[in-house]
């Protein structure tokens, strides 16, 4: 069954959305604005959005300028990297943070509509791309890619997601132009088309999966990070904006690193500050951004981000969202290298921590962290009223998952999770002996 509506809704993506409000880093010489584009919702960006704005740090590295110049600072909020696009091409703003593909067609409307912009920086990152994830309802029989033949499957055409959807399906042997038909939805309006029926599985980026496996609304069909192909989320800058105030750029991702150190050394608290700011559970925010979450924080342009940013290319020339990206072109990270001076070689080799088992308790301001699954379990155990929230790392692919929602196997000893079933089972099939078992029994047999 051929995808219907996703060329014209595609198009639509990409078309400058003039009503919106904002304007250009412009202003007499007294006064300037500058004007931020974030995603409240896509807490893989916080650090240049929704966290940053909460700290207020941006606006103090404008004021410390002493440059005689007052600057006003525009948040505008976006449920996804396109519509930032659009008023980045308009010269309505000057600062925006979006996903890897979304970059791509920032990249290519850019230049297209003489608009230049460049990638000065990046937010989160998960080097397997477990920060995008494929659900289904609690009930659905659904298991395997393999089942999605045939099925409607709602995603965002052009977003990060929809990159993984297209690539996961391929290697399933799938096409995902003939053999879905693929609906071409706002998150929000995903969502909602799963929990009516209307679509047979959800294809979304943080922190959409996570979110309706805690309300018990999903469970996972597919973790991304089996693909083991990197995932971000980073900044974009008009390139006019860049050259014209290099200071301004400069304090921003002053600003943004300072943010990335402070949600790096208060997990729990800059979990708080993001929920509060955008309604979303504590707890389905820091499963991402916690001190093990899913995304890993470093604002430098690691070489394995921009190699995925090229492999992209053509997933996005196939379906007609771009011509051929410059992506050496379009990577312009001097700003971030002179913003952070001596600390960016440092920052750049740095990698992501080890996956965790970990423990939020109630009323607590700390996690505790376990050596492996099992010893998370018997905590859990012994302190069934005394849990907000338990996390553990997929065995194979690392990605973090609520304790609770995981699938779990059991292995002569061993108890181990899994986000998706495929990987489950794939365990399975490799190690005589090992079965699926409840949380519950994961539970009994650890205490």
């Amino acid at each position: 069954m051929k995808r219907t509506a996703v060329a014209v809704s595609a198009a639509l993506l990409l078309l400058p959305l003039g009503a919106c409000g904002g304007t250009s880093a412009a202003g007499d010489d007294t006064t300037v604005t500058v004007t931020v584009g974030y995603q409240s919702k896509t807490i893989n960006t916080v650090t240049a959005g929704t966290l940053l704005r909460s700290l207020g740090y941006f606006e103090r590295h404008l004021a410390s300028l002493d440059d005689g110049v007052t600057y006003k600072v525009v948040w505008e909020d976006h449920a996804t990297g396109a519509p930032i696009t659009a008023q980045m091409t308009a010269g309505k703003i000057d600062i925006g943070s979006m996903g890897d593909f979304p970059l791509l067609i920032n990249a290519a409307r850019g230049e297209e509509l003489g608009r230049p912009t460049k990638l000065v920086s990046v937010t989160g990152y998960n080097l397997r791309g477990g920060l995008n994830t494929i659900v289904t309802t609690p009930d659905s029989t659904l298991t395997s890619l393999e089942d999605l033949r045939g099925r409607k499957i709602s995603t965002s055409v052009g977003s990060a997601v929809d990159g993984t959807l297209v690539r996961a399906l391929q290697r399933a042997g799938i096409d995902p132009e003939q053999d879905i038909e693929k609906l071409n939805q706002q998150p929000a309006v995903g969502a909602s088309a799963l929990a009516a029926g209307s679509a047979d599985a959800l294809a979304q980026f943080v922190a959409w999966p996570g979110l309706l496996a805690h309300e018990g609304k999903a469970k996972v069909l597919y973790d991304g990070a089996q693909l083991d192909l990197p995932t971000f989320h980073g900044v974009t800058a008009r390139k006019d904006f860049a050259e014209d105030r290099p200071a301004v750029l400069e304090a921003f991702l002053k600003a943004q690193d300072e943010t990335t150190d402070y949600l790096n050394t208060h997990p729990v608290a800059a979990a708080e500050k993001v929920a509060e700011a955008t309604d979303l559970p504590a707890e389905v925010v820091y499963l991402y951004n916690g001190a093990h979450g899913i995304s890993t924080f470093d604002p430098t342009v690691k070489p394995q981000l921009v190699s995925a940013l090229k492999q992209n290319v053509s997933l996005l020339k196939a379906a007609q969202l771009t011509d051929d990206v410059d992506v050496d072109a379009f990577v312009e990270d001097r700003y971030l290298r002179k913003a952070l001076g001596a600390a960016y070689a440092e920052r750049l080799a740095a990698t992501p921590p080890d996956p965790a088992s970990e423990v939020w308790p109630k009323d607590a301001g700390t996690t505790e962290t376990f050596g492996t699954p099992r010893e998370l379990l018997a905590h859990v155990a012994a302190h069934p009223d005394g849990i907000r929230a338990a996390y553990v790392p997929d065995a194979t692919t690392g990605t973090l998952w609520f304790a609770d929602k995981a699938v779990w196997v059991v292995d002569g000893e061993k108890l181990l999770p899994f986000v998706a079933p495929a990987t489950a089972r794939a365990y399975i099939d490799r190690h005589d002996g090992a079965r699926v078992i409840t949380y519950a029994d994961a539970l009994e047999r650890a205490s």
